[in-house]
């Protein structure tokens, strides 16, 4: 039996992988309009990072982690020993708490300076049951902003965020964006406790899992799937009626921030988002062309007690994160296309194998000068070369015989629209560059 690849998880095949590039690269482009840099962190992390930063009554961190174990402490753990800490490491579930986690590390955000801005992209891990939209391994980018408290952060990311869409390919029209706010620690203690009290009432309403979430966090059972919970949550208390004084003011700015910008928005009160680090704004984006149950393509929040958890000092903080293979859903129900880019650019053809070494010296100058280009590499008669031009989508085509290799000069066939220029070979690889960063 053939070896095939874990349940849960995709190969991006080369158009794919050229879509993730250009997802990428846009997000570069639009989040480094403003002010966000790159940064890398590791895929995997102290297991404590996680617990902490996450909580320990969230989805993601009782059941969907996937714990990493070195075969020597593998051994530890079937004897019964211990382990330390330190060696207990689980491959990041979501990429938040590792940047907080550096940010904290590397004291990126320093008594009076600016907020640092800073935005990942990569793979992400969870041990959910796979389905359309939902892989144990999936692909996000997200940005991260520390140090800052202001409600003109929240707003800039959430218009930033939907400018993304946008540039990607995604109607406005075919997205809507749920608002809350979940308050903070000193107006949502009295509404967590209402909640507590409203399930208590229903308690025989919830599933095990909400009645195990009810004393841990109450507020999870918001985020339940299960028909029976989403009808009891229906009439739960409503958070809005618990905000602070300063809390009400915040998601007021935040709200007028985005009406003075156009950014169209529903607010929903039951929305609190799947990670418990979540203080004040949250939002998530949902796809309404998809008939995938996963419409969700990206959401995020305010997270201002985040970096004390992980053992840093009070930093408020604010970020989102947008999951790509539910962005090819939304797409994709949206109708929208991408063309890969050309593979190769020129090919080099031979009329014998004599021209080869001429060929294979011209093809290195192209290349040499950024021009993607390519050559058959096997005995392939002329016209079985032109046909692997064609396979390749080659926009232009140089064809080696005897004649051109006396002359140092061959000609550049377009083939898309047939034009012919004889070019000699020292200025083949300019012209070929000239001509491909034109589109001619």
């Amino acid at each position: 039996m053939s070896i095939q690849l874990p349940t849960g998880t995709k190969d991006l095949l080369p158009d794919e992988a050229a879509f993730w590039d250009h997802f990428t690269d846009t997000a570069k482009r639009v989040f480094g309009c403003y002010g966000y840099q790159p940064v890398v962190t590791p895929l995997i992390e102290q297991t404590n990072l996680f617990v902490r930063g996450i909580g320990t009554a969230t989805d993601v961190v009782s059941k969907e982690m996937f714990t990493a174990v070195s075969g020597e402490n593998l051994k530890k753990l079937v004897a019964g020993e211990g382990i330390d800490e330190k060696d207990r490491l689980s491959l990041r579930p979501e990429g938040t708490a590792g940047v907080v986690r550096a940010v904290v590390q590397h004291n990126l955000v320093q008594q009076g300076s600016a907020p640092v801005k800073l935005m990942y992209a990569g793979p992400m891990f969870r041990a959910e049951r796979p389905q359309k939209g939902r892989l144990r391994q999936f692909n996000q980018v997200g940005i991260e902003c520390l140090g800052a408290e202001e409600p003109s952060i929240d707003a800039e990311g959430i218009i930033m965020l939907m400018r993304f869409y946008e540039e990607i390919g995604i109607p406005r029209e075919s997205m809507v964006l749920l608002l809350n706010s979940m308050g903070c620690e000193n107006c949502r203690p009295a509404y967590r406790d209402a909640v507590h009290a409203y399930l208590e009432q229903h308690v025989d309403e919830l599933c095990d899992d909400c009645r195990r979430r009810m004393d841990i966090n109450p507020l999870r059972a918001f985020d339940c799937k299960k028909e029976g919970c989403i009808r009891v949550m229906e009439s739960a208390p409503r958070i809005t009626d618990y905000l602070c004084d300063d809390c009400k003011a915040h998601h007021q700015a935040v709200k007028g921030y985005l009406d003075a910008a156009g950014i169209a928005y529903v607010e929903d009160y039951k929305l609190v988002r799947g990670l418990d680090y979540y203080t004040r704004t949250v939002f998530e984006v949902q796809a309404t062309d998809s008939a995938s149950a996963q419409s969700a393509i990206g959401g995020g929040g305010r997270y201002d007690k985040l970096a004390e958890e992980v053992g840093g000092k009070p930093t408020p903080g604010f970020g989102f994160a947008l999951g790509f293979e539910r962005c090819v859903i939304a797409l994709e129900a949206a109708g929208a296309t991408f063309t890969p880019p050309r593979a190769c650019e020129v090919f080099v053809a031979c009329v014998s194998d004599d021209e080869r070494p001429t060929a294979f010296s011209l093809v290195q100058s192209l290349r040499a000068h950024g021009v993607k280009t390519d050559m058959s590499h096997q005995k392939r008669s002329l016209k079985s070369q032109f046909k692997l031009a064609n396979k390749l989508n080659a926009r232009y085509v140089v064809t080696l015989g005897p004649d051109e290799v006396a002359a140092s000069a061959a000609t550049l066939r377009n083939m898309d629209t047939h034009e012919e220029e004889s070019v000699a070979f020292a200025d083949m690889p300019a012209r070929a560059a000239e001509l491909v960063a034109a589109g001619e």
